[in-house]
């Protein structure tokens, strides 16, 4: 009842983007953005995301962030994340200022479902060129949901975090937020993980996956995307339409969702060795593409 409740808030309230064949997107989610330091979860992979995400903005893709992006648990202030990745937000501008961004917050940051915290974290910042406060973001949103309505098919799909399932998270955030800035930021240095989060726990997390597809199911197979529990999900069609982006904080790797010419992939990006042993970075396909139109409605 909960998860059918919240789900369905968000779908109705849910931002309308149209979309063709010739659109290309990019999602990634729970990026958790901390700040550098041992408790920052995101910086193993920051390298591989700051290239991942180059390699989109020149390819002409439009970057869909569905949640977590900013780990605001764990960090007080925006400022601390934002001068320990400040090379990854100035990128995420230039997708800004081409019309090419959408943020969705999760759980971590769900200060943002305020359009006042977004305002301050993001209208402005210091350049250290000017000495002075400049423009950066003005007017950036952030959204609850999203969804991707196909000007010739009509097929919708549905983007959110994926929290509006685990009940915990949803409601009694601030009191988890609380438990990780007291309790486990510092034994994870020990390696005890939160039992509340579905990504360290299975059993939270099969509860929030099955609660997920039971809603899908109720609103005639919808297409769904979301995050959240860190798990990629790339359903077969005829399956049930759930599909996960994964993360960005899996060891030595990140996982997302592509969409391009009217098909959908789960890839892969992570270091790798040269036969000369250089380090690079690379894409892999780990699902797909598969037709979005052979995902229909039950």
């Amino acid at each position: 009842m909960f998860t059918q409740k919240h789900f369905d808030k968000a779908y109705e309230n849910a931002k309308v983007i149209d979309f063709d064949d010739s659109s290309k997107f990019i999602f990634f989610s729970d990026c958790h953005r901390g700040d550098n330091t041992f408790a920052d979860d995101f910086a193993n992979n920051r390298n591989t995301y700051f290239h991942a995400l180059k390699q989109y903005y020149k390819g002409g893709f439009t970057y869909c962030e569905l949640g977590d992006g900013n780990e605001l648990w764990e960090n007080t202030q925006f400022k601390t994340v934002f001068e320990a990745h400040k090379n990854i937000f100035l990128l995420l501008k230039q997708f800004y200022d081409d019309n090419r961004l959408y943020l969705i917050y999760g759980n971590h940051d769900m200060v943002y479902s305020d359009p006042k915290v977004v305002k301050k974290d993001y209208d402005t910042w210091l350049d250290p060129n000017l000495g002075e406060k400049v423009l950066f973001m003005p007017g950036l949103a952030y959204h609850e949901s999203i969804i991707l309505k196909h000007k010739n098919t009509g097929q919708k799909i549905f983007i959110a975090h994926g929290h509006q399932a685990d009940w915990w998270n949803y409601i009694f955030w601030k009191w988890s937020r609380f438990m990780v800035r007291v309790v486990w930021r510092p034994l994870q240095v020990v390696g005890i993980s939160d039992p509340t989060s579905p990504a360290k726990n299975n059993t939270e997390l099969i509860k929030v996956e099955r609660r997920t597809k039971k809603w899908i199911a109720n609103k005639n197979n919808q297409f769904t995307i979301t995050g959240h529990t860190h798990r990629p999900r790339f359903p077969e069609p005829g399956d049930l339409a759930y599909f996960n982006d994964g993360s960005c904080v899996h060891p030595r790797s990140i996982t997302g969702i592509e969409i391009e010419n009217g098909a959908i992939t789960l890839i892969k990006w992570n270091l790798d060795t040269t036969e000369e042993g250089f380090l690079h970075v690379v894409r892999s396909v780990l699902e797909g593409p598969k037709k979005l139109i052979d995902y229909k409605t039950s």
